[in-house]
């Protein structure tokens, strides 16, 4: 498993945990190729990741996950310009304010074209290239949303829960071609999309950052962040359904 990562692709880097990625990537000496749908922020993250490490590091490539049609030439474009490919990181993601009372299909539709669809698209792309070189990393960003159905967020919880079943079935594939699928599973991370919920053991994006990479450094299949949420998520799973549905978690 390589230490340092030469060349990676950021899937929703513009913001949060995504941004937070590319910065330490870029400031580790490593190529990366920022992918996400608002083209001014990508572009200007761009340009403050080369201006902050001095060197031209990072290239923007606008794209919105929900155009999957797109993937499979904007993959390869990346690959070609990157010279290579040695680790990608699935962090885009939408989780709609949504009321108890609230079954708007249309917005989950679109949270599942997101959150999985767009995934699927992408680690797909990762997976062809990455069995065939018999190496790389794929980096899947899930949730502990994904471990159990809860009365919150309903469709967003769906969403992981179906990435983490994916993301475990990449790895049985093709861990035994010698390519790492690390599935992260955070708690509530410090990032726009949290921004005004008060959740608990909440982290800066910058600190997940820093625990993702080193749990795809170490080809980790699972990783809580932080640590601690792996016990929560254990009791949690534990409690009979019948006492879980009241639980307003």
């Amino acid at each position: 498993m390589p230490s340092t990562f030469k060349r990676a692709v950021i899937v929703g880097a513009s913001s949060g945990i995504g941004e937070a990625l590319a910065r330490r990537l870029a400031q580790d000496g490593c190529c990366v190729a920022l992918v996400a749908r608002r083209a001014d922020a990508l572009c200007a993250l761009a340009d403050r990741l080369n201006s902050e490490v001095k060197a031209s590091v990072a290239c923007a490539y606008p794209h919105d996950v929900r155009d999957i049609a797109a993937v499979p030439a904007l993959f390869a474009e990346i690959a070609r310009d990157l010279g290579g490919l040695d680790l990608i990181v699935y962090a885009a993601g939408v989780m709609p304010r949504i009321g108890p009372d609230e079954f708007p299909t249309a917005v989950d539709a679109d949270t599942v074209a997101t959150n999985f669809t767009g995934a699927v698209a992408w680690l797909n792309e990762a997976a062809q290239r990455f069995g065939k070189a018999r190496s790389g990393t794929i980096v899947g960003i899930s949730s502990v949303s994904g471990d159990r159905g809860r009365r919150k967020n309903t469709v967003y919880g769906a969403t992981k829960a179906a990435l983490n079943v994916y993301l475990e079935s990449l790895y049985n594939q093709l861990a035994v071609r010698g390519v790492a699928v690390v599935n992260i599973k955070p708690g509530p991370i410090d990032t726009p999309m949290t921004r005004g919920l008060k959740l608990p053991l909440m982290i800066p994006a910058e600190q997940a950052a820093r625990e993702i990479l080193e749990a795809a450094r170490a080809g980790t299949p699972i990783a809580y962040v932080p640590a601690k949420w792996k016990l929560v998520m254990t009791v949690l799973r534990a409690i009979p359904a019948p006492l879980f549905k009241y639980l307003s978690v």
